[in-house]
């Protein structure tokens, strides 16, 4: 048998071709780029990810025919937070409104102030990344629109739709829609009517290794698959790489190092803690939750530097890590997409500190994946008033490839950094995991094991003090420029 798990990100869509002993036979990966026609605002043609979808399975199929015909199931796992708005007739009306599109702030600011109360029933405070703001900025400013959409979906449920033509979503990534009762695992009415959105404007729930559908008899023959191969409701990001690597016990925690990142620790009881912006939500498997600091940036900014510097990601990183002795004096905030744990500030942005003549592409490298290495550690401070935080942590995304940044994240957080083979296609592996589950009806602890270690770094003593004496003046940076951030964007 094998399984398949596809990944919608904000940059790429990943697929993975997974066999019974969890080995990944086959890999793919079809990049995008998201729109801003717009200050703050970030979107996407739903068409440009069905059709990586089809294209990352295409070459999964080439790449192992054989293991191909033996798929069972398929998973799914995705940003989180983004808003397709489906018409009567199944159609996106307009571009996805993704995770790290800023433009409700307002109506977010709105929804704390008038619906408070709702916060420590569907997890956190309401951000502008979250649908439920989005809904109303959508009734504010595009009400023709707003008025006929008939469903809204999350970027893995488009795709999961176009390939059985069943709506629905996982309790992970309704959790995410500021929607969910996440205690009850249900459709909180009142979160909805605070927000402009009706209950009939929402999927089915279902968990995340539950059956969604089969596909349907084009795509099958299409894809040159059984119309018996189980397709899983999947669930968002943070959690499918929970999944993926085994963290699904109470207390077991990860980084993921995306284009955004996130710290997450799973729990078997829902604490929510939305006054220190830590999000309280389902996890991807029954009877789970999780405590997740989320920033919306991560891995993006070393992507941002190379774009900058005209050079490729892995020549930067390799440049940097070369004598790398730590922190010196320039700082770099990595807010290029604003911010969420633990500022809420959509109107953050990027802001290289403190260049002399003499600094070079090296220091500025460095100082962007110290940066995101800085904004782990107060994630990590938000996360230890409401959770226990293990002194060891896997690392998983794109950014895990890097070994100089498990050493910045290890000292700058003063924790054990791991990371696993095959790490930075966690969110895909995760995907497959949950299509096995729910293709054998096996239990989630005798899948959900943490794959082999590559190497664990612990924090070094000179960097961790190198880290601490800069940590204040990246802190009081962004103090002192947050202003200045809200000025400019009221331009």
């Amino acid at each position: 048998m094998s399984f398949i798990g596809v990944d919608c990100g904000t940059s790429a869509l990943k697929a993975a071709l997974v066999d019974d002993g969890e080995r990944v036979v086959a890999g793919a990966s079809q990049a995008y780029t998201p729109d801003r026609p717009k200050p703050s605002w970030s979107e996407q043609n739903p068409g440009i990810w069905r059709a990586a979808m089809f294209a990352a399975l295409a070459k999964l199929k080439a790449s192992a025919p054989e293991a191909w015909r033996a798929v069972r199931a398929i998973g799914f796992s995705g940003q989180m937070h983004g808003l397709i708005a489906l018409g009567p007739d199944d159609q996106p009306l307009r571009p996805a409104i993704l995770h790290n599109d800023g433009r409700a702030h307002a109506e977010a600011a709105e929804l704390h102030a008038r619906h408070g109360a709702l916060e420590r029933v569907v997890g956190v405070k309401p951000m502008a990344s979250f649908p439920a703001a989005k809904m109303l900025w959508l009734q504010r400013h595009e009400p023709k629109l707003h008025a006929r959409i008939a469903c809204v979906l999350a970027p893995k449920d488009w795709l999961r739709f176009a390939l059985t033509g069943e709506k629905a979503t996982d309790m992970s990534d309704a959790a995410g829609a500021w929607w969910l009762d996440e205690a009850a695992r249900a459709w909180s009415k009142p979160a909805m009517a605070a927000s402009a959105t009706s209950p009939d404007q929402v999927p089915p729930l279902l968990e995340g290794a539950a059956n969604a559908g089969r596909l349907r008899a084009d795509v099958a023959e299409e894809l040159g698959l059984s119309r018996e191969v189980v397709v899983a409701a999947g669930g968002g990001d943070a959690a499918v790489g929970a999944v993926a690597l085994g963290a699904v016990r109470p207390g077991a925690g990860f980084i993921s190092l995306g284009t955004a990142s996130q710290w997450v620790i799973a729990s078997d009881v829902y604490r929510a803690a939305p006054e220190r912006l830590v999000h309280s939500f389902a996890h991807a498997l029954p009877g789970r939750w999780y405590q997740m600091a989320a920033m919306l940036n991560g891995a993006g900014a070393l992507a941002f530097a190379g774009r900058l510097l005209r050079a490729e990601v892995a020549e930067l990183e390799a440049e940097a890590a070369a004598d790398y002795r730590g922190p010196a004096d320039l700082i770099f905030l990595p807010y290029l997409s604003g911010e969420r744990t633990p500022h809420d500030d959509p109107h953050a942005r990027g802001v290289a500190f403190g260049f002399a003549e003499a600094h070079t592409r090296v220091d500025f490298t460095r100082a962007v994946m110290e940066g995101v290495a800085f904004t782990l550690a107060d994630a990590r401070d938000c996360l230890a008033e409401t959770a226990d935080i293990a002194d060891r942590v896997g690392v998983i995304g794109g950014g895990a490839k890097s070994r100089l940044w498990a050493r910045m994240i290890a000292s700058a957080c003063g924790v054990e950094v791991v990371r696993y083979r095959g790490g930075e296609a966690g969110p895909a592996f995760g995907a497959a995991r949950l299509a096995r589950l729910a293709a054998t009806g096996e239990a989630p602890e005798d899948v959900c094991q943490p794959p082999e270690t590559l190497d664990a770094t612990a924090p070094e003593p000179a960097l961790v003090d190198a880290f601490a004496d800069r940590r204040e003046r990246f802190q009081s940076l962004y103090r002192a420029l947050r202003p200045e951030f809200a000025k400019a964007a009221a331009r």
